[in-house]
């Protein structure tokens, strides 16, 4: 009597699989969450620079409001950060903009916090939790 041939994967070749997904996963992982954090930075600054195009446009008018798209960033979908437009003062040229991440999204505990921009074209971040503030060229590199 003749065995059947029969294949099968061994113990060490399932474990040898397993620590090369294991690997492949530590490096992947964190890559793409940074990838994620830097999307949602950069789709706040375009919101930002959108907005601002759209209060020159209508300047005539005592503009403290954004039409729906304008006032949230992605312009679709959900939203992950909303818009604001701040009344003039001394400093910021005529308006202020800011876009502040959703308190149940997840930004809210970016580095970057709230991102800023003003007529002046000033950039900048601000964070409510600890006070401090981030690096703007961190948090505004697009590149």
């Amino acid at each position: 009597m003749t065995k059947p041939n029969t294949s099968a994967f061994t113990l060490l070749e399932l474990m040898i699989t397993l620590a090369i997904v294991a690997a492949l996963a530590v490096f992947a992982v964190p890559s793409y969450r940074s990838h994620v954090v830097r999307t949602h930075r950069i789709d706040a600054a375009s919101a930002l620079f959108r907005a601002a195009q759209f209060v020159e446009g209508a300047a005539g008018d005592s503009l403290l409001a954004l039409p729906s798209g304008l006032d949230q960033a992605p312009q679709s979908g959900v939203a992950i950060y909303r818009l604001h437009v701040l009344p003039a003062d001394e400093t910021n040229g005529g308006y202020s903009i800011e876009a502040a991440p959703r308190e149940s999204g997840p930004m809210q505990d970016d580095a970057c916090g709230t991102f800023t921009l003003d007529a002046t074209g000033l950039r900048g971040n601000k964070t409510v939790s600890n006070g401090s503030t981030p690096p703007s060229a961190e948090c505004w590199n697009t590149s």
